[in-house]
Parts: C-alpha cells; sequence; structure tokens
C-alpha cells in the first residue's frame, strides 16, 4: 500500500491550495474530493463573488491565493478585484465557475499533487493518538489510505470529529448554526437599468457614491428594502430576508442573488441537509419568480442555475489548542504564531430571524490567525482548514470566507509538508520556520 506524505480531506478552494502547498514543499499529496471537480463552495454551492483579499486599501491574502486570482484573469476568468459596491468591504473579486474548476485543477496537477474525485470519507483507523490510516468510498469501492499527514478541509471537521476531537456546533445556547442559502444565478440582467434605479432611489440602498456605481466594472447590490417588503406582505417571498442581495459574475449582465434562508437545520445530519435542499430549492424559484416581476432591470432575466448542493455557512468547528474569539478579531488582537490574516468583518446571518449581524473592524484594520487554532493535540498527526478551524459561532461568521479559508489551507499544506518531512507531530512544527517558508512562498502574514 502506497504511504502519502500528506492527504488531504476536501477539495473546497482551502484543501485544494492545502494540497497545492503540500506538494510544493516536496511532500507526496493526495486529494480526495467527493464532487468531480474542486473549488468547494465556489463551484458547487453558486457561491460568489470572494470577498475580500483586502483590508481597506492593503491586500492581506496573497500567495497561493493572489496566484489563482492571477491566473484566472490570465484567462479571461475574473476582472480582479473590484470595488464592493455595498460598501460592505473595499474589495470583491467575480470569477466564472467553469474557468474556476480548471484554474484550480490545472494548479493542482502542476504542483504535483494527486487527485481521487468521487470519493467520501467513511471511517478512521487510530493507533492510539495518531491516525493510523483512512477508508474511503467511491465507485470502485472502499480504499484504505495511509499517509504520515492528514488535513481535514472538509468544512464540517468530519475527518476530525472521527478522531474523536471535541467540537462546537453552531451558537452556544442552542447549537443553532447560521442558515443555509441555495444562491441563484441569473442571466440577462439589465445592470445599467438598476443603477440609474439605484441613483435615483438612494435611499433604498446600503450604498457607496454614485461615481463608483456609474463606474463599477461588476455591480454589487444590498437594497430595494421596500419592494422585498411589500413582496413579503403579498406572501410572494415566504422565507424571512430583509435585503435584496447581488453580485455581477465575471459575465457581464449575470448575477448570484445571495437571499434564500433555510434556517434550524444542522447540514451535517443528513436528513436536516436534504430538507435544506428541498427547501432551498423552493425558496430559490420563488425568489427568481419575485426578481423578475418586481425588480428594476431583471423584467426580461433567465434562470440559469442554482449549486450542485446548498451553500452550508457553518457546522462544526473543532476546539484547538486555541479558539478564536469574535474580540480577537475586533480588537486586532496579535499573536506569535499568526499563520494567515483577514480583512472580513463579523457577518453572523441569524439562525432564527431575518436580521444580520455586524461587527466591524476599524478602518483598514486586519486580524491574526493563529496556528493553534489549526489542530487539536488529541491527535498528533491531523491539522485543520477552512471554516471548520478553532473558532467561536460570532468568529466563524469572519474567518469562514473562502479567501481567508484559502490562507489557512496554505499554511496547514506548508505545515504538514514540513512535519511529514521531519517526522514530527503537527504542533512541534517550528512556528519560526513555517512562518518564514510561508513569506517566502508570497503569504502576508
Amino acid at each position: 500500500m502506497k504511504l502519502y506524505d500528506v492527504v488531504v480531506v476536501g477539495g473546497g478552494v482551502s484543501g485544494t491550495v492545502a494540497a497545492i502547498a503540500s506538494a510544493r514543499n516536496g511532500a507526496q499529496t493526495l486529494l480526495i474530493e467527493r464532487y468531480g471537480f474542486p473549488g468547494g463552495s465556489l463551484t458547487n454551492m453558486g457561491v460568489g463573488p470572494m470577498m475580500t483579499f483586502h483590508a481597506g486599501d492593503r491586500q492581506v491574502v496573497r500567495g497561493i491565493p493572489q496566484e489563482i486570482v492571477d491566473n484566472l484573469v490570465k484567462i479571461g476568468g475574473s476582472p480582479g478585484h473590484v470595488i464592493d459596491t455595498t460598501g460592505f468591504v473595499s474589495t470583491v473579486t467575480p470569477f466564472d465557475v467553469e474557468l474556476m474548476k480548471y484554474v484550480l485543477e490545472k494548479m493542482l496537477i502542476d504542483s504535483g499533487v494527486e487527485i481521487l474525485y468521487h470519493s467520501f470519507l467513511s471511517s478512521v483507523e487510530m493507533d492510539g493518538s495518531k491516525i493510523k490510516s483512512i477508508k474511503i468510498v467511491n465507485k470502485s469501492g472502499e480504499m484504505t489510505i495511509k499517509s504520515k499527514i492528514y488535513i481535514d478541509s472538509t468544512g464540517d471537521a468530519d475527518l476530525a470529529v472521527r478522531c474523536g476531537v471535541d467540537y462546537l456546533l453552531g451558537r452556544p445556547q442552542d447549537n443553532l448554526t447560521q442558515p443555509m442559502t441555495m444562491n441563484v444565478r441569473i442571466g440577462n440582467v439589465d445592470i445599467q437599468k438598476i443603477k440609474e434605479y439605484m441613483i435615483n432611489n438612494p435611499t433604498e440602498f446600503r450604498m457607496v457614491d454614485k461615481e463608483k456605481i456609474i463606474k463599477a466594472k461588476r455591480l454589487s447590490v444590498n437594497g430595494f428594502y421596500s419592494i422585498l417588503k411589500e413582496a413579503r406582505k403579498k406572501g410572494e417571498i415566504t422565507f424571512e430576508r430583509d435585503m435584496v442581495l447581488f453580485f455581477e459574475t465575471n459575465t457581464p449582465g449575470e448575477v448570484i442573488v445571495n437571499m434564500t434562508r433555510v434556517q434550524r437545520l444542522n447540514g451535517t445530519d443528513i436528513k436536516d441537509l436534504t430538507k435544506g435542499e428541498i427547501i432551498g430549492r423552493n425558496q430559490a424559484i420563488e425568489l427568481f419568480n419575485f426578481m423578475k416581476k418586481r425588480i428594476p432591470g431583471f423584467e426580461n432575466s433567465i434562470l440559469i442555475s442554482t449549486g450542485p448542493q446548498i451553500g452550508v455557512r457553518e457546522t462544526r468547528k473543532i476546539v484547538g489548542e486555541y479558539i478564536l474569539t469574535a474580540e480577537d478579531l475586533v480588537s486586532n488582537k496579535r499573536f506569535d504564531d499568526c499563520i494567515a490574516k483577514g480583512g472580513y468583518p463579523v457577518d453572523i446571518h441569524s439562525p432564527e430571524g431575518e436580521g444580520v449581524v455586524y461587527m466591524k473592524l476599524k478602518k483598514g484594520s486586519d486580524y491574526d490567525i493563529p496556528y493553534r487554532s489549526l489542530y487539536s493535540k488529541k491527535v498528533d498527526n491531523l491539522l485543520v482548514s477552512g471554516r471548520c478551524i478553532s473558532s467561536t459561532h460570532e468568529a466563524n461568521a469572519a474567518i469562514r470566507v473562502s479567501p481567508i479559508a484559502m490562507a489557512t489551507g496554505q499554511a496547514a499544506g506548508t505545515a504538514a509538508a514540513i512535519a511529514a518531512k521531519e517526522n514530527t507531530k503537527v504542533w512541534n512544527v517550528d512556528i519560526k520556520v513555517l512562518r518564514n517558508v510561508l513569506l517566502k512562498q508570497g503569504a502576508y502574514i
């Protein structure tokens, strides 16, 4: 049986970046992914744009994540970082879904990563506090995979939990998570008409200045409050939402609508997840009909797609050596073992109501993510990356976004390669060595 240096479970953007980083640092790396393509929420849940690589005017997510953007721009798959015309963050990064799949896959192959698609984690064999092997299930049946180091990039901490790592689920008082959302991609939208409406009805939007709206390369919209309120009164929209929110994609005139809200369900419970898909699809059609009927610019729009899977904002987060808190983020707490930074504010979509709770950062400021949030000392050879790293419900609402998930992926992949090479436990990796390698490879820490 082949022995890998590093095995990454989950090929979302965080796992993809982790695998690329691991392979580039000399580790024989396998990536296991349940779909037939990489990209996770960006390619299978209809999530977009990427938000955000910046803290004010400073770019705080760089390295491999920025390389992905550069590669997309080169082939017409993204306009790059553009101004966020909702005014929520400084920049957003639209992209083409199909070209995103292509770019990520090419980078994996060019880095020497071995890929297994259509494969699910089924079980773990432990040897004391060490993972001895994992079992996966796919078309070929059941396979046993052995590695020196493992990375859990499943988003749901599937591997960590099977190893006995403690976890947090949702908010402490009732374990309710942020709602799931089935994003809706809509084409043939008259963007110019929307811009004119925004300029003529400024109280209907949370917006930046008119000049930025006029010049926007791609439009982001948060508003149409009274139109939505009227539709809710008439029963045209039956779910709890207080704003119309959509983002123009890489393709002009095509938007992703991020509005449906599937609440009080657990994304790690298969019955709840199934129920969520059904409810989400009903809401998506309801939403499209509402947009076409009531929102200026959508009169001749067409429904393009919903994702192969409903979008899941939050499920399990490991209890690592350090649990990152919202206070750490908003106070810009600094950590000696910082391995990634972020500039996205705390953005908690209500687990049971219509609103969103925001906790803003000091203008232009960023926060640190410590290496200690990527592991639990319960398992010697396991790291975690992406939205299931060790964080509270509130902090997770900030660090769950794709650029930050990619940054933690680069850190986890690099640390895993070092641990495999030195044959050491993941928490014994020399933080100075890890940080130096990350800096040399373009990360911003």
